[in-house]
């Protein structure tokens, strides 16, 4: 067997969102968890996008020429995200996850990034073992929350679109929760139209890339990030990620319809700060 391992380019998009797509699907399924992704096109989309963009990171595992898995890199922020990672499920058990997850942390090694971090879903062992293996520790237990538009707001606490004037006081406010801002992420979240912010007492209090699985939200409070949920039209993929430890936000959220869609953890390698403040992570972490 012969395992090559490349840099990933656009052309590549089709077949590696088909793998990613059947492997997700594969072990959810086996799991009796709905897929992440509802169909091929949504991962094939979904990669071509990290693919194009400048500030991914992409490898991709071939056998005999045949691509048979990819990993990726997200060096848009101080902190790496890693993933999705995905296998081939017929060419599982030969180490191919193992060289994946290697070259993205020599990559991180070589642009110095300070650490790397990646959500993994709950139910699926053998992931957490290998990350465990790879040097992650476990940071928070994550439920991932779905359900209707909850169509509330929170009083006094008024939400709007985001804009490039609020960058600076967003990122402010992430490095006073987390230590390090994700002004990458919210610059493209902008750009694209999906971010939002809160003001309360006339100031930004809390922000989110968008709620659902690949967008994040940090707030000074829980009501801010009540806010933010509060006004979104949908949740969007799988739904959004909520640390369980938060007890007040998750009964809330419970208690205004949502359900659990599935367990997931946030791991990290090297340096963690403890969260001083309200937040929602993406699947990035």
């Amino acid at each position: 067997m012969n395992i090559k391992l490349r840099s990933g380019t656009p052309a590549d998009a089709e077949i590696c969102g088909r793998i990613c797509y059947n492997a997700f699907k594969t072990i959810s399924e086996a799991h009796n968890f709905a897929p992440d992704f509802p169909a091929p096109e949504v991962a094939i989309g979904l990669l071509g996008w990290m693919l194009a963009h400048p500030k991914f990171y992409s490898v991709v595992a071939e056998i005999d020429g045949q691509i048979v898995g990819s990993n990726f890199l997200d060096e848009r922020n101080a902190i790496a995200g890693v993933g999705p990672i995905t296998v081939d499920p017929t060419v599982q058990n030969r180490t191919i996850g193992r060289r994946l997850m290697d070259a993205v942390h020599e990559r991180a090694a070589e642009r110095n990034f300070a650490a790397v971090r990646l959500i993994q879903a709950g139910f699926h062992t053998r992931s957490l073992s290998l990350y465990a293996k790879l040097g992650y520790d476990v940071r928070e237990h994550l439920a991932c929350m779905q359900g209707n538009a909850l169509g509330i707001s929170i009083e006094s606490h008024a939400v709007r679109p985001a804009t490039e004037t609020d960058l600076e006081y967003c990122n402010r406010l992430c490095r006073q929760v987390h230590g390090h801002d994700r002004g990458g992420e919210l610059r493209d979240a902008i750009a694209r139209g999906s971010a939002t912010v809160v003001k309360h007492d006339g100031r930004v209090t809390g922000y989110t890339t968008i709620i659902g699985f690949f967008g994040h939200a940090v707030g000074e409070t829980n009501k801010d990030v009540k806010a933010l949920i509060a006004a979104a039209t949908e949740f969007a993929g799988p739904g959004f990620l909520l640390p369980t430890r938060d007890g007040e936000l998750f009964r809330w959220c419970l208690a205004n319809g949502l359900r659990i869609a599935q367990p997931m953890t946030l791991m990290s390698r090297g340096p963690y700060n403890e969260p001083a403040g309200a937040f929602l992570p993406s699947i990035l972490y």
